[in-house]
């Protein structure tokens, strides 16, 4: 029993809460860093905590150690930020279920070789009441690009849009509402009702007052973001609405349909400015230009076209995809069209050649939703492979793929400051992402055979990996360049463990031995045999 605890023990329920509730930020105030950290790293103190105050909470005491003079350490503080992001990833299931605290720490953190944190594991497998004892890290570790999950919802999340200020977000369901979220804690502010059926599309005014949403019920809605109350209906549609956009002016509202037309409507007063027809199937995604004076739409025909939205007229049809375009976005600058198909792929078309540039890439199935980095550099692109992929406008490369979702991948969008992303998916989440964090993938290329085993310093600058072509490499983890090679064991390499002074390599073989090596020299240091 900690100190903590004891100390805990001999207070009333109430002062246990007051307790709990103004510790951290008296350590703080004081600048005590020693308490504070301790506080922090021990296991009751967040069981006590969460028990008290919620998750919620728990995750704010952390955000103590980045202030300055508080933490000065920088070593601790990546230690308490690897716990803070534990938690926040298992917010979702801990605000449902406090008992599944020590499952999910263990889970998410059993491969940070790190004293404090091995320690912290080693008092929450002490409770008393059963539990689910994980035996191996099976759940999303800290320290990645997911930063959080979103539940709620009790069907397919459709569509997402990010509040202007960037601390909202927004999400349209089949399960006939639409959601507002503080991105910040994860918490659902309130639930909009009022459509009848599926809310497909989702958009949000310039302004940051009004939602926008379309439906399956023929409607469009018009929501205000602060109070969630409903404000209008636009009922001119006589098909299901499957998508819908703002005009950068705040102005405007375009919506797609299912019978292939597109409607330009007065925001103010409902009334239908254009009926754009030109479209031979549904339309499926529409945006529009930075200069309000363009309109983009994505069919089921498999075509892309412009209008002109002063006019009203067609401008030009673009073709290329194979399958239902499925969605479409417009560069920063105006110049360039993305789009997403029910093909695969993601394309590139410039808006003033008014032809296809080039093809992104390609998913393993079809693609859902498309968006732009607020830069214009990253394009990211959500599918029913599950996924999301980051590419590299300028490049054309790939750079990296978020997978966590469990079902197909229907809606993302990002943040103004572009820092992070927010997909909705079938599996009825939300996931917010780092988008910064995610940096081109490290590829470490060197080893000649099956890869069996990794290892990370405890100091996270190295990798060691194990190999079936009986070598152990040691890597640098910041930039993928290959330290040193151990030979030495005769047969495949199965096993790799870091002493806890990041001084030693442990590694065990098919050649019946496990062999201790110097981290520096990659010096054999000696063989276990038996």
């Amino acid at each position: 029993m900690s100190d903590f605890t004891q100390g805990l023990d001999k207070m009333q329920p109430a002062e246990q809460t007051h307790c709990l509730g103004i510790l951290p930020n008296q350590l703080a105030a004081t600048s005590d860093s020693d308490k504070l950290y301790s506080l922090l790293t021990d296991y009751n103190f967040i069981e006590a905590k969460l028990s008290a105050s919620g998750v919620q909470a728990l995750i704010e005491d952390y955000d103590l150690a980045p202030i300055p003079d508080i933490i000065t350490s920088d070593q601790k503080a990546d230690k308490l930020k690897l716990i803070q992001e534990a938690i926040r990833l298992s917010a979702h299931i801990l605000a449902k279920d406090q008992t599944q605290l020590a499952t999910q720490l263990i889970a998410r953190l059993m491969p940070f070789e790190i004293p404090e944190i091995q320690e912290l594991l080693a008092q929450a497998k002490q409770q008393k009441q059963p539990w689910l004892r994980p035996l191996t890290p099976s759940f999303t570790p800290p320290g990645g690009r997911l930063l959080r999950t979103l539940t709620g919802h009790t069907d397919w999340v459709q569509a997402v849009a990010i509040a202007p200020d960037g601390k909202r977000a927004v999400s349209a369901s089949s399960d006939h509402t639409l959601k507002v979220w503080h991105l910040e804690t994860g918490s659902e502010i309130f639930t909009l009702k009022g459509h009848l059926t599926y809310v497909n599309a989702v958009a949000i005014t310039p302004d940051g007052t009004k939602i926008i949403s379309g439906s399956w019920d023929n409607t469009i809605k018009i929501w205000n973001l602060e109070t969630g109350t409903e404000i209008l209906t636009f009922a001119g549609d006589t098909f299901a609405v499957e998508a819908v956009a703002v005009t950068p002016d705040g102005k405007r509202v375009i919506s797609g349909s299912w019978d292939g037309s597109i409607k330009v409507w007065n925001l103010a007063t409902g009334a239908v400015i254009f009926n754009f027809k030109g479209h031979s199937s549904f339309v499926q995604s529409v945006a529009v230009t930075p200069d309000s004076k363009r309109l983009i739409s994505g069919s089921g025909d498999n075509s892309i076209k412009v209008w002109n939205l002063e006019t009203g007229k067609e401008l030009f049809t673009l073709t290329g995809h194979e399958d239902w375009v499925k969605a479409v976005a417009v560069t920063p600058d105006g110049e360039q069209i993305i789009s997403g198909s029910y093909d695969g792929t993601v394309q590139v078309w410039s808006l003033l050649e008014k032809k296809q540039l080039f093809r992104l890439g390609k998913h393993s199935s079809f693609v859902q939703a498309v968006a732009i980095s607020p830069d214009g550099k990253r394009v990211i692109s959500a599918s029913g492979d599950k996924t999301l992929k980051v590419w590299n406008l300028e490049t054309k490369q790939e750079l990296f793929t978020f997978t966590n979702h469990i079902a197909p991948v229907n809606a993302v969008a990002v943040t103004p400051d572009g820092k992070r992303i927010v997909s909705g998916s079938s599996d009825k989440t939300l996931k917010v992402w780092h988008l910064e964090i995610g940096k081109e993938n490290l590829s470490f290329a060197g080893h000649d055979d099956w890869v069996n085993a990794v290892a990370v310093t405890a100091d996270g600058t190295k990798v060691i990996s194990g190999s079936g072509d009986n070598s152990i490499k040691v890597w640098n983890l910041k930039n993928g360049q290959e330290l040193l090679t151990i030979p030495g064991h005769q047969d495949w390499v199965k096993a790799i463990a870091i002493t806890a002074d990041s001084k030693r390599v442990v590694s065990g073989s098919g050649d019946k031995t496990v062999k201790v090596w110097n981290l520096e020299t990659g010096e054999e240091i000696f063989t276990f045999t038996g």
